[in-house]
């Protein structure tokens, strides 16, 4: 837009009738043919920001004669990586990954994960077209070959720079002995990656390679460090890497590792306690170690009631509850069951008084299926009476299946002195944070699938740019909690604030909108970023 400014311009300022809002026109004095002075509007300024008004307002005071066309050159989206390169900083990512060209590069992906959640072919080539990248990272000319030497570069640095954040945090924060760990996998449409393999698939795709991904947080859900593993190891041969690198890399010196009943079993607690460690741990049993348990009259059934109950064994710390509200939910899934059984049972027999050449032995044959599918098999006794399939509740075998519905046991070393059986509750509960961390990172951080990539070293560094990524976002969502807004939202409200390159003569200039919608603005402000 080009606008021309001649003899006697000026900046026009209107009020609203109601005095709420206010325009700015750039408007030329002249005199009509009574010699009367009048002025008429030659532009629209309103939509610049203030401070570039003001400068348009000084370069036209007085009756000087400006031939210099005002300008302006671009406008990008600016907000958002503005924002996650300031938080970056704050949070002490930017120290971590230091101040070189592959830092800036690592900035830069870390953002597009966050605003964009495409692929690096697209980011390079597209993305980076329509936003302000050299004005926040200081990159220009550098293609999709750049990314993917980033991520090898990310990868071979990965251990010093989880170490350096770690330190940075860990002074500016009360990060203590509590760590959490858990265990997920990413799946691949092809078999070409390094890591992929076949394994236990936690995404319910059968048949696919995949990957493992071990994620160990701070009791707060912030992650301290992410691992990548071949698609077919086991959630428990990974747990010694993380003792080491609590031990080895972050210097560490008491940690009680809280991970679920899959995750830390015996083996685990042996390596937990052993001489090289001295740690302690927290987890969870399996229903069947809880019958164990009151078999050998260790607990008793009547101890789990809706408040914490602690039993001693062996140095050993058991603390019990049932969840009425849980405890609900598995009596009515299980009567639900039950009915549904029934109704099969219905039809099936309804389809063999139709159909007299149907065999009842095959009908039976569907409805056994069916229980077992449902896990009914030692409820709900099945049988043929004259072509007819009756089925029986054992009522004794029903009562002792809902004895345990709700019910849940801790398990950990720690003395009562060192952690109440209160704050193990609570901490055991945190578990739900790397869980969160995990849905987050797994779907809306483009779903952490490496699917474009084949190298180990770029695999392991896509996974690490994610979790970085995650780091700023819990931060921002975290921050912005009380304006309850979504991420989604936060990002695209950000993403929708432009950089302004304006000029005026030999002058460049460049500045943000100044009419900023409320959200913006609650955003900006309580995340205390300064945009320009």
């Amino acid at each position: 837009m080009y606008v021309f400014l001649e003899i006697f311009m000026f900046v026009l300022k209107i009020l609203s009738n109601n005095k709420k809002s206010v325009s700015y026109f750039i408007a030329e004095s002249f005199r009509d043919k009574n010699g009367k002075p009048q002025h008429r509007i030659i532009s629209n300024i309103s939509k610049l920001p203030l401070s570039l008004i003001e400068t348009i307002k000084i370069s036209l005071k007085g009756n000087k004669f400006v031939k210099e066309a005002f300008q302006i050159q671009r406008s990008k989206p600016y907000g958002a990586i503005k924002t996650i390169f300031e938080i970056a900083k704050r949070i002490g990512i930017t120290k971590a990954l230091g101040e070189s060209q592959q830092a800036m590069y690592a900035l830069f992906q870390i953002a597009g994960r966050i605003v964009n959640q495409q692929s690096r072919n697209f980011i390079a080539n597209e993305w980076v077209q329509n936003q302000s990248i050299e004005e926040v990272f200081g990159l220009k000319d550098f293609t999709e070959d750049a990314l993917y030497a980033n991520l090898k570069w990310l990868s071979n640095n990965q251990e010093d720079i989880e170490k350096k954040l770690f330190n940075i945090r860990s002074k500016n924060t009360q990060i203590k002995e509590v760590f959490l760990y858990d265990v997920t996998s990413s799946y691949f449409e092809g078999t070409k990656n390094e890591l992929a393999d076949y394994g236990y698939n936690r995404d319910g795709k059968k048949n696919k390679m995949q990957i493992v991904i071990g994620l160990l947080t701070d009791k707060d859900g912030y992650p301290v460090s992410v691992e990548v593993f071949k698609g077919n190891t086991s959630d428990m041969t990974t747990v010694e890497n993380q003792l080491l690198k609590l031990k080895n890399n972050f210097g560490v010196e008491r940690v009680v590792l809280v991970g679920d009943k899959g995750m830390i079993k015996s083996a685990q607690i042996e390596q937990i306690q052993s001489d090289i460690f001295k740690w302690n741990f927290l987890t969870s049993i399996t229903k069947e170690q809880i019958k164990t348990l009151i078999k050998e009259n260790i607990i008793q059934l009547s101890l789990f009631e809706d408040d914490l109950v602690e039993v001693t064994d062996d140095n050993i710390r058991y603390i019990l509850r049932r969840n009425p509200v849980r405890s609900l939910e598995i009596s009515q899934n299980r009567k639900s069951r039950i009915e549904k059984i029934e109704n099969f049972v219905v039809s099936q027999n309804k389809y063999l008084l139709e159909h007299p050449k149907a065999k009842a032995t095959v009908a039976l044959k569907k409805v056994n299926k069916k229980i077992s599918a449902y896990k009914l098999k030692s409820i709900i006794i099945s049988k043929l009476e004259n072509d007819n399939i009756q089925i029986e509740i054992d009522k004794n075998e029903l009562e002792k299946s809902a004895e345990l519905d709700g019910c849940y046991a801790l398990k950990t070393d720690l003395n009562s002195d060192e952690m109440s059986k209160e704050a193990a509750h609570i901490r055991y509960k945190d578990l739900y944070k790397v869980e969160n961390a995990f849905r987050t990172m797994k779907t809306y951080l483009e779903e952490m699938r490496p699917i474009y990539l084949r190298k180990e070293e770029t695999t392991r560094g896509h996974v690490f740019v994610v979790m970085l990524a995650y780091i700023i976002t819990k931060y921002i969502v975290e921050e912005l909690k009380e304006l309850d807004y979504t991420t989604d939202h936060i990002i695209e409200s950000l993403n929708s604030i432009n950089l302004i390159t304006a000029k005026i003569g030999e002058e460049e200039m460049k500045c943000i909108p100044n009419d900023l919608e409320k959200h913006q603005e609650a955003i900006i402000k309580r995340l205390g970023i300064k945009l320009l």
